[in-house]
């Protein structure tokens, strides 16, 4: 394994709610990125973004990691769930709450 795979395994096990993204969560530096910061911060959930823009072999090695093209990269207890399109599309269905919930993460108005 890789210094930056074992750096996304460390950073995906150790975080209930981890972004990829582009830029940070006060400030997005793209318009996917920043849906699903707006998506998460709707719902009031803790996580922690970690910018791919800053580390060329991060912005691979997150693509390489999950097998998955695109960034921002969505990961909950571990487990990839999706890019800005799956998450949005998730949201708007109320499963992306569910799913959350589902995996003991707390989520605003969620029973």
């Amino acid at each position: 394994m890789t210094a930056i795979n074992e750096f996304i395994d460390n950073e995906v096990k150790n975080a209930d709610v981890v972004l990829f993204m582009k830029g940070t969560p006060a400030f997005p530096q793209c318009g996917f990125s920043g849906q699903v910061v707006q998506i998460l911060d709707y719902l009031g959930v803790e996580y922690k973004g970690i910018n791919v823009l800053a580390d060329d072999d991060l912005r691979q090695g997150i693509k390489d990691y999950s097998n998955w093209p695109t960034i921002p990269q969505l990961y909950v207890k571990g487990e990839f769930v999706g890019g800005c399109d799956i998450i949005r599309e998730m949201f708007q269905a109320e499963e992306l709450q569910g799913h959350l919930t589902e995996k003991g993460i707390t989520v605003k108005g969620a029973a």
